[in-house]
Parts: C-alpha cells; sequence; structure tokens
C-alpha cells in the first residue's frame, strides 16, 4: 500500500485549536519525537461517567519516539489496571503509522498535567478518547518519514511506500528505514493536515495481540505499587475508627513507639478541617493514627498493640468544589445500620420525590389498565475489594514531593495534596505503577495524601499499605439502592404505562432517559438520594450495575404476563422507539440496543434450546455501548451453577480482540459473583465484613463453564468496554435463576433466595 495516498479515506487538521501538535524536535540520539494532542472526541451526553468531568475536557498529550536503531515507543498517559491500555493504545498508533508491531514498545508516562492533562482511566473512556488524537499521530509521523525521505531522494513524496517500517522508492531502487530516516524526518515541519486510512484497510487494528506486560506479570516483575522499593523506605500503616460516624480522639502511642522496629506513632489529618474538598475527596476517615517501622510485620505487631479511643462525630454540613462548582453536602451524625437504611429507602420511596423525566399521563394509564404490576428491587452495598489493597510511595524533597503508587485519576488529587502540604502543583511528581485492580475504588485516591503527609512527619521516604481489613472497611463502597418499578398493560397486553423510583444511600441509580423511556406513551421517572456517613462512589458501571438487574428482571415479568418471548418483548418496544419515539431526550441508539439482543438470540441459539433449559437474557445500553448476555443455569451440589453464558458487544471498532474478550469475561465473572454472593452490611456503624472469610466471592469452581463473546463488527469508532459488559449480567442470571428455581430474585445477594416484597 503506498502510504501516502493509497486506501486513505479522509483528512483530519493535526492542528485543533489548543488541541494541536505542539512542536516536533529531534530527540536525544538522533530520533524523531512527536508531541501530540490526545482527547479530541467528544464527551458522551448523558453518560454518568463523563459526567464527573467538567465541561471542557481534559487534553492529553503523549509522546511517540523513533529511535535511531529503529525502535518504536509510545508513551502510554493513561494508568493500567488490566484494561491493557499497554497494547491497544500502541496498537492504534501503529496501525497508522503502518509500524512493524515487533518494533513497538510501550512504557507506562508519569502524570504531567502541562503534556497530558486527562490522564483518568475509568467510565470506559480511554480508548474512546484517545482513538482520534493516536491516529493523528501515527500518520503525522508518517508523513514526516516520507517527506524526509522524498526531500533525501529526490523523488515525489506520492511514489514512496511506507510499510512495515520501511520506506520504498520502487522506481529508484531506495529504501530505508524508520530509524534511519528518525534523525531528517524530525526536521520536517509538522503537517497541518494529514490523512487518514480508511478502517477498511486496517491491517492490525481489530486482531489480537499479545499483552505487551504480559510476560513481566507472569514471572513477577515489580510492576504494582505494593512492589515499590525506594533506599531509606520505610513502612506505614494506619488505623482508623471501628464504625463510620467516629473519629479518633486518642491512644497509646508512646508505648507503640517503644516497640521494636517502630520509627514513630502519631495522629494526623489527611484532609486537614480548614481545606475544601473536591470531587473526588471522598473520605469517611481523614483523621487518623498512623504507626511508621522498619520492617511491615514490626508495624503490624504495633498495630495489634494499639489502645484507641474512638469518639462519635455530629452531624456536619461542607462545601465542596465539585469541578468549579461549590456544592454543599451534609454528612449525618449518627451509628447508621443496615435495617435503617431500608426504612429510609422506603420512606423515601413512599414520599416527594423528585421528577426526572414525564411522558404522557401515568395516573390515568394506571387507572384504565387491564393489568398492573409493581415490584420491589434492593441491592447491598459492594465493596471494590481490589486484589492489590491501596497502597503509596511518599518521599518529600525539600519543597517537593515525589509519590508512586497505583491511582486512577491524578488529576482529582493533585489539587488537594498540594493545598494540604502548602505547596505548589508544579512540585509535586506523580509516578504511575500498575494497578492491581481499580474498578472506581482508585479513583479516590486519600491514601495518597496520607503516605505524603506521613512522609512529611517523619522526614523519611515511606511506603504506606493497607491491610485487606483497613481497605475492606473504610468505605468507598457501591452504594445500596432501593428501585420500585410500576407497569400497566391494556387488554391487549400491551405496555401503555411504566414508572420507575429509586432510592439511594448516597445516590440514586435512575436514568431517566435511558430504555425503555422512548418506548412507552406513558412514563414518569422520579428519584431521591438519601444522606448518609457511609461513604460511597463509582464502582463498575456506576449506578448501571444496579438500575440494569431491576429494569431488566422487571422487562421479563412482563413479558411473561403479556406471554411473550422477553427477546421478542424487547424488540418491539425497541422497535417502537426507533420508528415512533415517545419524546426527544433518549441517550440510546434503538438499533444498535436491538443488534446486541439479535446476534446474542443467534449465538446462544437462544430459539433452539430445549425447554428444559433454564436460560435469561438481559440487555443493557451504558458508557456508550450495548452489551446483552444469556445466561444458562442448572443445579449444582447444594447451590445453582451458571453453566453458559453468551455475550453480545456493540462497542464500535475493537482494537485488540484478545484484550476485548478478556474484559468481557472478567466482567461476566465478577458480575456473576457480586449478584450471587456480594453484599456489606453494618451494624451501629460498623461494617459486618472485614475480610474474605466472610465477604463472599465467587470461587473458581463456581465460574461458567463456558463464556462465548461476540461483537458487532460495524466502522463506528470505538466506545466503551470495561464496564458495558458488566451490568446485564446481574437481570440475565436472575432471570436464569427464575426459570430454575420459580423464584424472582428482587433483592441481591440473589444466592439468599429472597421473595417478592
Amino acid at each position: 500500500m503506498n502510504s501516502a495516498t493509497g486506501n486513505l479515506a479522509n483528512k483530519i487538521k493535526t492542528s485543533l485549536g489548543r488541541r494541536r501538535f505542539l512542536q516536533a524536535s529531534a530527540a536525544a540520539g538522533g530520533g524523531l519525537m512527536i508531541n501530540f494532542s490526545w482527547g479530541v472526541a467528544p464527551t458522551g451526553a448523558g453518560d454518568a461517567a463523563a459526567g464527573m468531568v467538567p465541561d471542557q475536557p481534559f487534553e492529553l498529550n503523549a509522546y511517540l519516539l523513533i529511535a535511531s536503531s529503529g525502535e518504536i515507543t509510545a508513551m502510554v498517559p493513561n494508568p493500567e489496571f488490566g484494561q491493557n491500555l499497554m497494547t491497544s493504545m500502541p496498537m492504534i498508533l501503529a496501525e497508522e503509522l503502518d509500524a512493524d508491531w515487533q518494533s513497538i514498545t510501550a512504557k507506562q508516562a508519569n502524570y504531567d498535567a502541562r503534556a497530558y492533562e486527562r490522564q483518568f482511566t475509568g467510565g470506559s473512556q480511554s480508548i474512546r478518547r484517545a482513538w482520534q488524537s493516536l491516529r493523528m499521530a501515527g500518520a503525522s509521523a508518517r508523513h514526516m518519514l516520507i517527506q524526509a525521505a522524498a526531500q533525501q531522494w529526490q523523488v515525489p513524496a506520492s511514489e514512496i511506500i511506507a510499510k512495515n517500517s520501511t520506506l520504498t522508492h520502487t522506481k529508484n531502487d531506495k529504501q530505508s528505514s524508520y530509524g534511519a530516516m528518525a534523525a531528517a524526518a524530525s526536521q520536517m515541519p509538522t503537517p497541518d493536515e494529514v490523512s487518514l486510512k480508511d478502517k477498511s484497510s486496517f491491517e492490525l487494528i481489530g486482531k489480537s495481540r499479545h499483552n505487551q506486560e504480559g510476560q513481566k506479570i507472569v514471572t513477577g516483575q515489580p510492576l504494582f505499587g505494593i512492589d515499590y522499593q525506594a533506599e531509606g523506605m520505610k513502612i506505614a500503616m494506619i488505623e482508623h475508627p471501628p464504625a463510620f460516624g467516629q473519629t479518633v480522639e486518642s491512644a497509646n502511642l508512646d508505648e507503640i513507639k517503644k516497640m521494636p522496629g517502630i520509627v514513630d506513632a502519631f495522629i494526623f489529618e489527611s484532609i486537614s478541617p480548614e481545606q475544601q474538598k473536591n470531587y473526588f475527596d471522598t473520605n469517611a476517615f481523614p483523621r487518623l493514627i498512623a504507626i511508621v517501622g522498619e520492617k511491615t510485620w514490626q508495624v503490624m505487631k504495633a498495630k495489634k498493640a494499639l489502645k484507641p479511643q474512638w469518639k462519635n462525630l455530629p452531624s456536619r454540613t461542607e462545601t465542596m468544589n465539585a469541578f468549579g462548582r461549590e456544592v454543599s453536602v451534609t454528612t449525618p451524625g449518627g451509628l447508621e445500620n443496615t435495617t435503617d437504611h431500608r426504612k429510609k429507602m422506603d420512606q423515601a420511596l413512599a414520599g416527594e420525590l423528585n421528577t426526572l423525566r414525564e411522558d404522557g399521563d401515568v395516573i390515568s394509564a394506571f387507572d384504565s389498565a387491564a393489568t398492573v404490576i409493581e415490584r420491589t428491587y434492593r441491592s447491598p452495598y459492594l465493596a471494590h475489594n481490589t486484589l492489590e489493597p491501596m497502597n503509596f510511595f511518599a518521599q518529600i524533597n525539600g519543597d517537593g514531593v515525589h509519590v508512586a503508587g497505583p491511582l486512577q485519576a491524578p488529576v482529582f488529587i493533585q489539587d488537594t495534596l498540594a493545598s494540604r502540604l502548602g505547596i505548589a502543583k508544579k512540585k509535586i511528581h506523580i509516578e504511575f505503577t500498575r494497578m492491581g485492580g481499580g474498578f472506581g475504588r482508585r479513583a479516590y485516591s486519600h491514601y495518597l495524601v496520607e503516605a505524603a503527609v506521613i512522609a512529611k512527619q517523619v522526614k523519611a521516604p515511606v511506603k504506606l499499605i493497607y491491610s485487606r481489613e483497613d481497605d475492606m472497611t473504610m468505605g468507598i463502597y457501591r452504594p445500596s439502592y432501593t428501585v420500585r418499578i410500576k407497569a400497566a398493560l391494556d387488554k391487549d397486553k400491551k405496555l401503555v404505562a411504566y414508572q420507575v423510583k429509586g432510592g439511594g444511600l448516597s445516590e440514586h441509580c435512575v436514568h431517566e432517559n435511558r430504555f425503555p423511556a422512548g418506548a412507552v406513551d406513558n412514563y414518569l421517572a422520579e428519584a431521591k438520594a438519601i444522606d448518609s456517613n457511609i461513604t460511597t462512589g463509582a464502582f463498575r458501571a456506576p449506578r448501571s450495575n444496579f438500575m440494569a438487574s431491576a429494569e431488566q428482571s422487571f422487562l421479563d415479568e412482563l413479558a411473561e404476563a403479556a406471554g411473550v418471548d422477553p427477546i421478542d418483548f424487547r424488540l418491539a418496544l425497541l422497535d417502537r422507539a426507533k420508528n415512533n419515539p415517545v419524546g426527544d431526550n433518549n441517550d440510546y441508539d434503538p438499533a444498535r440496543y436491538a443488534g446486541v439482543l439479535k446476534l446474542v438470540r443467534e449465538k446462544s441459539g437462544w430459539d433452539a434450546m430445549p425447554g428444559t433449559t433454564h436460560k435469561g437474557v438481559a440487555a443493557y445500553f451504558c458508557h456508550n455501548s450495548y452489551a446483552a448476555q444469556v445466561i444458562t443455569v442448572k443445579q449444582g451440589e447444594g447451590e445453582p451453577k451458571v453453566d453458559k453464558v453468551y455475550s453480545a458487544l456493540d462497542c464500535g471498532i475493537v482494537v485488540n480482540k484478545d484484550s476485548a474478550i478478556n474484559m468481557v469475561e472478567g466482567a461476566v465473572i465478577d458480575g456473576i459473583g457480586n449478584a450471587l454472593f456480594g453484599e456489606m452490611t453494618f451494624t451501629d456503624g460498623v461494617p459486618d465484613k472485614k475480610n474474605f472469610d466472610r465477604y463472599r466471592i465467587i470461587r473458581i469452581n463456581e465460574i461458567p463453564d463456558n463464556i462465548d463473546v461476540h461483537f458487532v463488527e460495524n466502522s463506528i469508532d470505538p466506545t466503551g468496554l470495561g464496564e458495558p459488559p458488566f451490568p446485564p449480567v446481574f437481570p440475565a442470571l436472575a432471570n436464569a435463576l427464575y426459570q430454575l428455581l420459580g423464584e424472582r430474585q428482587y433483592l441481591q445477594p440473589y444466592a439468599k433466595r429472597h421473595q417478592a416484597s
């Protein structure tokens, strides 16, 4: 292929306002380095995760280095925690560069607000936002290499072919590697615009490539924050109050300091009372006890010898900075209980709610309906339980600080850290390590600030390590929700009214403009959030992870009442939303939504399954993508066992097939485990489960026998994938369990087999 002219679909400006190329410059060793712009893709309207960032999107700059040796290094700015950005992002770059994949090396960038800006991994946005910028960078580098060769060889650029990191001019029998031409290319002007490949000519994107860091992971190389080492480093651990709604008053610190290997023990404030919190400064326990020592075991022994005194906190209201907008947040006092939480949500749903959307006349439709069905769905708090507990390294260097560890969103903690330490943001150096799991938990990086405050106090480099018990009992849980759905069928068993009420601690989970909004003439969505002192936050597919469960379980029950196959029932509603939609604020594409249902129906053999097969289906839209799951279950030894799972995804172009399948498989297993067993409860503010001996997770013998993953093939730019497969797992499993057990699942975890309320 002639990379200068052939199979190129469209031209793209390389200067997009301030989203532009900064400068091509000669790199050390005579190579070509291009500083290019990230994040030019728009934020999806209505996306909860996208709504967590300011209106003006962050710009992420990355660097492409072509060494004279021919090695190509791609700096990956987004933190990596298993979604395989370290492979997928370089694949996009290499595709447009026409590079030999074997010459590509990925390197994790550190935090640099001036160069990268939006270094945030979350909301299934990483590939989506980087797509155009990576393509632009690769195409521009290819253009400059071709121009350099044309100048050296005195031939038209249009006659030069770029392929597999080699430049060729057939007529004059000229050939050069990218590396040999890199120095000359670095002197070429950055193009005003470049041509991108036609998507139909992709040779690398859409294929499978092994994880660039796979060998390092399986051979135990120190990639993770928990592995971090530094000369003179001390080990720190913290002790927090046992109950939400409490704070530390005193402790036997003098005794602790005398224990072997202990350097210091003290009470400290991770966020001082006079500081204004930012959006992601969620933290129930800003006042903590720190113990610092030479070795982990010494610190753990000292922690067990602590005799702290706690006191209850009063209710308080504080002003938080939510991306430049001040919001008032109330944290109630008292020691909360799970039984009280349920009562509060029931009271909220019985009282006055906030109307989010109203189409038609729901009340009249219910009054004249032939059949009315109403159900209540409940979910517990969930702990993230990342494989690697929270940890961070910190070292104070004069008037600056170096911190290193696993976090998802450094941009959301930098202001907090600068304010807490009283230093300029430019004095903070944040080094990324690989994360042993994120799922939203590591967007709340108070543990980074804790490590820095401790390091400043002891005047030594410190690695803060949470125990599993610390991690599981300090919060940032998935909120607990209650959703009540009511629907009306007419005499012909057609859905004529749909009402959803949602309550939650400390947020509700209702997405008022999602399906089946737009498919029902009379539709009402209402909700209310309830204040709590138990800290909550983003959990894989925030809010969607429960709303899908309630909505899709309820739709199955409606389909049964209407005497219609559950897939046909959904497709009829989607057909209405496509051809004669109600309202103009529906945030989903009915055709794409129907597409994943049709694909999963085909691939699972839904219509041909024997009547004895216990099967369930669900589909959901979130984070700009569409997912459908079919799950079959069978009776195991004592408990139901998931047999097979069929997954269908429409996430636009799939960059790396292996990586995409892995993410879906992980979402399926994670969803099944949380749906069956996940639950955190509280007694007088104390989490009832502190480790995996009581907090049940899925076991290896409980995972499905087969997970069959399929993708809708289209040319739509990539959308989200890390989160969309997760929500529909819950209701697909609930619907399959109904077929097996004859009981609808209204309360998670499903393994408790709760009856209707």
